[in-house]
């Protein structure tokens, strides 16, 4: 075990071609799920929690940890399940979401496992806790299930949603209508989100869930004849996701002569340990950390508004 946790921190730089890395835990039963490597900070043994009024119930309490107070956030609760019992034997996987630090509370951790992202796969309909997965793999025939962070944090601690006054104007709403954006990202949640700030500035919108699915859709259209550049404005694609990851994504678009002009924002929650340099590596126009929503519109209408000057 300890093992395991003292060497969380020093892989959390693992940018592979479609790969990830998973630290795999357990909650209350035999069920094991799995949280990307990436986001994890450290693992350590349940500290003294501070109970706090009014918080959510999924909230365990604060924890004070290297100069900061962070929330612990109980993932047996959180995902609908009992409680996590006798916490002073168990462990928390301090995180970094959105800007955001968090510990999640669990039963135990097991060890860290390299994946491929196309062994990875959206979850099966019919689980009593989908709304709470956001894919699934199989790890030495067990079914390993990846729970949907943003889903979770997104009850507990809701961020500002909206576009704040000023930033869209009629002007630039009227000229958005001319303009189609497509949106890839696996989390409903992410998903929904994206979807209304892009709407909101008066952009259409195309929605998939994975890379995968992003890529074929594009090699279809280009397939049929369609001028992709002229269909899409620009991409905001997640980079974790089942199948085909946004790095890969961006790599296989640059690599078609048919598509590598799209504009390609990576728009992800992997805000503490992301690798700017990866950006460049895979030829991406730009990164943005979920979620904020007055940034992302203000990228979106600048590029549409340099690439009409291109095109005048």
């Amino acid at each position: 075990m300890a093992g395991v946790l003292d060497s969380v921190n020093q892989r959390t730089q693992l940018v592979g071609e479609n790969r990830l890395e998973l630290l795999l835990f357990r909650l209350n039963g035999k069920q094991i799920y799995g949280i990307n490597v990436f986001k994890v900070k450290e693992v350590l043994q349940c500290p003294k929690l501070t109970t706090m009024p009014h918080s959510s119930s999924v909230v365990r309490g604060v924890a004070h940890i290297r100069g900061g107070t962070i929330p612990i956030l109980d993932l047996g609760l959180a995902t609908g399940a009992s409680p996590i019992e006798n916490i002073d034997q168990c462990f928390v996987i301090i995180t970094e979401y959105n800007r955001r630090i968090q510990g999640f509370l669990v039963r135990g951790v097991e060890r860290i496992v390299n994946m491929n992202w196309s062994d990875i796969q959206p979850p099966p309909k019919g689980l009593s806790n989908d709304n709470y997965l956001t894919a699934v793999c199989q790890v030495e025939k067990e079914m390993v299930e990846i729970i949907d962070v943003e889903q979770i944090l997104s009850e507990v601690a809701p961020t500002r949603q909206h576009i704040s006054e000023g930033i869209v104007t009629g002007e630039v709403q009227e000229n958005a209508k001319q303009h189609h954006i497509l949106i890839v990202d696996d989390s409903s949640v992410a998903r929904k989100q994206i979807k209304r700030c892009m709407e909101d500035v008066g952009f259409a919108t195309t929605v998939l869930c994975d890379g995968l699915e992003a890529i074929t859709y594009l090699k279809n259209l280009v397939d049929e004849g369609v001028d992709i550049t002229s269909q899409f404005s620009m991409v905001i694609s997640d980079i974790e996701m089942p199948e085909m990851d946004g790095y890969t994504l961006t790599t296989e678009v640059r690599n078609d002569s048919r598509l590598q002009d799209l504009f390609i924002l990576l728009h992800t929650s992997l805000s503490g340990v992301f690798n700017e340099a990866m950006v460049k590596k895979v030829g991406a126009d730009g990164f943005l950390a979920k979620f904020q929503p007055d940034e992302l519109a203000r990228i979106a209408i600048e590029t549409v508004e340099a690439k009409e000057s291109l095109e005048a």
